[in-house]
C-alpha cells in the first residue's frame, strides 16, 4: 500500500515536472482545477477572444477575471494599433450604418471593414452601437440653439477624437476592434441632427434593420428625417414609411412645389415630393405630406460604401 502511494506521488511529480519543462511556469493545481473551467468559460463568453488567449490571461492573473479581461483588452488594443499601421491603405468598403434617434436628437454613423463577414461580427456591431451613442452624446451636448433643426457633419478624424463613456477616445476603441477582428476597420463619417422646436421632430430608419432598441438600429442603408407638424398628432407609422421611401428611392433634395413647377422640373425623379410614394404608387410623396399636414424639413441618407471607390 505504501509502495502504491509513493508510486502515485512519483508519477504525479513527473507530470508536474513535465508541465514545468513544457510551459516554463507552474500553475497552481488547486486554483486551476477548481476555478479555471468556470473562469475560462465566463471570460471567453464575455470577451469573445480565443480560448488560448483567455487561458493565457487567466494563467497570468491567477484566474482573476477582472484583471484577465483588462489584460486581454490592453493586448488587443496594442495589437490593434500595430495591425492598423500594417493594414493602413487596405480598402474598407464593407460595414454598417448605425442610426440612433432619441429625445429629438439623432445621429447616423458609417463604420467600415474589409469583409461582410466581419460586419456580421458581434464585436463589430457592438462597436458601432457604442460609437453611435458617443456621437449622439456629443451632438446632444454641443449643438446649441437648435430652434428649427441643426445639422453637423462629422469627419473620420472628428469621430476618432470623440470621448467614449470610459474616457478613451474612439480611435483607441477602433484599435481594440482591429486587434479583435483581425482586419482593417474605419470610422468613416457621421452626421448629427438636433431640434429644440416643439413642432419639429426627428425619425430614423436603417435597412435591413438588424435590431431596433432604444432608438438604435443598423443595416446597410440608413436615413434620418426631420419633420414639421403643428396642428395634428404625430403618426410614427407614416414617418417610418417616409424614411423607408427615402432609403429605397434615394431622392437628392426635398423640392418645393411652386418653385419646381415654375422651373418645369416637377417630374424630376430625384426630387422627394414628386416621387411616387413607395407605399402607395397612386400618390406622390408631396400629396401624402399635404394630406397628413406634414412637412419634411431636412433629411440625410447613407449607403454603406457609397463614394468610397
Amino acid at each position: 500500500m505504501l509502495f502504491f502511494s509513493s508510486h502515485c506521488k512519483s508519477r504525479k511529480m513527473q507530470r508536474i515536472r513535465g508541465l514545468v519543462l513544457r510551459t516554463g511556469f507552474l500553475i497552481s493545481s488547486r486554483s486551476y482545477s477548481q476555478n479555471s473551467p468556470n473562469a475560462l468559460a465566463t471570460l471567453r463568453r464575455k470577451t469573445g477572444y480565443t480560448i488560448s488567449n483567455c487561458k493565457k490571461a487567466l494563467d497570468l492573473h491567477q484566474n482573476n477575471l477582472v484583471a484577465a479581461e483588462k489584460w486581454l483588452n490592453d493586448q488587443a488594443q496594442a495589437l490593434g494599433w500595430s495591425k492598423a499601421e500594417k493594414l493602413e491603405g487596405r480598402k474598407t468598403q464593407q460595414g454598417l450604418i448605425g442610426v440612433l434617434v432619441r429625445d429629438n436628437c439623432g445621429v447616423m454613423l458609417e463604420v467600415n471593414c474589409e469583409t461582410d463577414f466581419v460586419a456580421r461580427n458581434k464585436k463589430f456591431q457592438e462597436f458601432l452601437g457604442a460609437s453611435s451613442a458617443t456621437c449622439w452624446k456629443y451632438i446632444r451636448e454641443n449643438v446649441k440653439n437648435a430652434t428649427d433643426v441643426s445639422q453637423k457633419n462629422l469627419s473620420s478624424d472628428d469621430l476618432k477624437a470623440l470621448l467614449a463613456a470610459d474616457g478613451k477616445i474612439l480611435s483607441d476603441h477602433l484599435a481594440l476592434l482591429i486587434g479583435t477582428v483581425g482586419e482593417n476597420a474605419a470610422l468613416r463619417r457621421g452626421i448629427g441632427f438636433k431640434s429644440e422646436d416643439s413642432g419639429v421632430f426627428l425619425t430614423g430608419y436603417a435597412h435591413p434593420s438588424q435590431t431596433e432598441e432604444d432608438g438604435f438600429s443598423f443595416g446597410k442603408f440608413g436615413a434620418v428625417v426631420a419633420f414639421r407638424r403643428s396642428d395634428t398628432p404625430r403618426d410614427p407609422q407614416l414617418e417610418r414609411k417616409i424614411c423607408q421611401h427615402i432609403v429605397g428611392m434615394n431622392p437628392k433634395r426635398i423640392g418645393d412645389k411652386a418653385v419646381d413647377e415654375a422651373n418645369e422640373d416637377a417630374d424630376s425623379e430625384d426630387v422627394l415630393i414628386h416621387q411616387e410614394f413607395i407605399a402607395d404608387a397612386t400618390k406622390t410623396v408631396g400629396e401624402i405630406l399635404e394630406e397628413s399636414h406634414l412637412e419634411v424639413v431636412n433629411f440625410t441618407r447613407f449607403e454603406c460604401g457609397e463614394g468610397s471607390e
